[in-house]
């Protein structure tokens, strides 16, 4: 109790009506589609969570991120939106895990509740450059093998997910506007699943809540780099 107390204590009151607003906004896309898979609304409320405490700069943010991961790798194979399942499971979670080690590694004054911010010189972005479109490359024609559905799109999301998950490790700021790019991509694919199965509606609401938090995660990590530095 001490924990979930301290949780929510830690927050700022735009980010306790960011993070309120979004679960909110969650939980009445399921109750108003008669959603019946429990499965898919715990998966979306762990998303938000982690998405919050992410932007926040929090390690365990990080560690939520790895267990929605494995949620959404499953809901993505179901509907055969391969490239996000293979993306997920086969890159953003082990990526995600080397994070939480990075993040627990370097913390910032504030202990590690808050990672360090680090900017990154332009070499390395243009590495990370050069590696997400060899990526995008090979996943165009291994998913067009597997038959995915709505390929462009679903390539264009393995490329976004791709630079945002290393940008993350990298402890960029900048980490914050690939997802939210991804985010827009995954509301257009899952807006056009839900032209078959209307329940997807409830994962266009769930990645709609997801680019708030990651905009709010890119102006948040701004200001702790500011202050960062400052007190440094």
């Amino acid at each position: 109790m001490k924990h979930i107390l301290g949780f929510f204590r830690s927050f700022t009151v735009f980010e306790g009506i960011l993070f309120s607003g979004s679960v909110a906004a969650v939980v009445l896309s399921f109750v108003l589609l008669h959603n019946t898979d429990y499965l898919n609304l715990v998966g979306a409320l762990l998303g938000v969570c982690g998405l919050i405490l992410v932007a926040k700069g929090n390690v365990a943010g990080q560690a939520v991120c790895v267990l929605f991961s494995l949620y959404y790798g499953y809901v993505s194979f179901l509907f055969r939106y391969y490239g996000e399942m293979i993306t997920y499971l086969g890159m953003t979670a082990p990526i995600a895990v080397a994070a939480v080690v990075a993040w627990f590694r370097h913390p910032s004054d504030r202990g590690r509740i808050e990672v360090e911010v680090r900017s990154p010189p332009l070499k390395e972005y243009f590495s990370i450059l050069l590696l997400d479109l060899g990526v995008t490359v090979a996943f165009y024609f291994l998913l067009g093998a597997f038959e995915t559905r709505n390929l462009a799109w679903s390539t264009v999301s393995v490329t976004t997910s791709f630079a945002a998950v290393l940008l993350t490790a990298r402890r960029s700021p900048f980490y914050a506007l690939a997802y939210a790019l991804n985010d827009v991509v995954l509301i257009v694919l899952w807006a056009l699943a839900a032209r078959e199965d209307p329940e997807n509606y409830a994962l266009v609401t769930c990645f709609c809540a997801f680019l708030l938090n990651d905009l709010y995660g890119f102006f948040n990590w701004l200001r702790m780099q500011r202050r960062q530095r400052n007190t440094k």
